[in-house]
């Protein structure tokens, strides 16, 4: 099946977990969802009115220390939503509701392993309407000190060129290139783990961060050393979770990019910054319709080949 057309669930699937800042239990259900809706938050649980519609766009951001919160935080927000984001991105999934009973998204392992399991589990179906994209006309670019991000042209499809430069010998200075693809996201970047240095827990822990962090969700870094004993997934597995995330955040542009993503030493701020850049000035884009840049995932293909009767109203 090609990507020329939207694609949304083809039935609803729920995950359950904690919140890795709040430690608060979670549950989702990833629902379809009609052509042109794009991905939608359906925040519940609230103690003082009902259930509140929160699209997931970067003019919803609310917050982006140590993750990306959508939504008015003193009414309803939804929090650390960038994993999510990026295997609906990953794996071209376009519209979709995200039913969620709290304030946070669930950690899982701290990847979109989890994520992208439960999506190709379910299997995802094409709609009726045609795929639009964010072609990138001119370079747009954000700083922040020596950090910054950039969105430049490209001919075709998406590629992120994530740089990242901690002053410890755990990590130190690593860089990935990426052309965004769903074989590759699924095999390269989806299970690369949030991380955290031990040295910071007491003053997260104080500011109300890391309540839910483990190593069961969070690779630790010691001193000179990776805490986890089972250790990393991937020898660069740092700078593949930063790729991770920002995949997430530029997915609340609304469509898939196509242009080429630069950063260095970025993080879900900078993101959220680049995608208001390029907003700001419509000379730096154009929504069209565009040829298939990215290639069905397995879970596509299979579902395409399913009953007409098992696939959601398409009008």
């Amino acid at each position: 099946m090609s990507f020329d057309r939207q694609t949304t669930l083809r039935a609803p699937v729920t995950l359950t977990g904690i919140g890795v800042h709040s430690g608060a239990p979670a549950t989702i259900c990833l629902k379809p969802s009609s052509a042109n809706s794009g991905i939608v938050f359906l925040r519940k649980g609230l103690d003082d009115g009902p259930a509140q519609l929160i699209h997931a766009k970067h003019t919803k951001v609310s917050a982006t220390e140590l993750c990306t919160v959508i939504g008015d935080r003193a009414s309803a927000s939804v929090a650390t939503i960038e994993h999510l984001m990026s295997a609906c991105a990953g794996l071209g999934l376009d519209n979709a509701l995200v039913e969620i009973d709290g304030p946070e998204m669930p950690i899982m392992d701290g990847s979109a392993a989890e994520f992208v399991a439960a999506i190709e589990a379910t299997g995802v179906v094409a709609l009726s309407a045609a795929r639009r994209y964010i072609k990138i006309l001119q370079p747009v670019r954000v700083e922040n000190g020596r950090a910054f991000a950039e969105l430049v042209p490209s001919e075709a499809g998406f590629r992120l060129d994530v740089e990242i430069d901690f002053d410890t010998t755990v990590i130190g200075r690593q860089r990935k290139v990426f052309d965004l693809e769903p074989s590759a996201y699924s095999r390269e970047i989806s299970r690369a783990r949030t991380f955290g240095f031990m040295r910071d827990v007491e003053q997260l822990w104080k500011a109300g961060f890391a309540l839910g962090a483990s190593l069961d969700n969070t690779v630790a870094i010691g001193d000179d050393k990776v805490i986890n004993p089972e250790g990393l997934r991937y020898g660069d597995e740092f700078v593949r979770h930063k790729v991770l995330d920002a995949i997430g955040d530029l997915a609340l542009a609304g469509y898939p990019i196509q242009g080429e993503f630069r950063s260095y030493c970025g993080g879900h701020r900078l993101n959220v910054r680049i995608l208001e850049a390029l907003f700001a000035d419509r000379a730096n884009y154009a929504i069209v319709e565009a040829e298939p840049v990215y290639a069905a995932p397995r879970a596509v293909q299979m579902a395409a080949a399913a009953p007409a009767a098992f696939a959601p109203d398409v009008h």
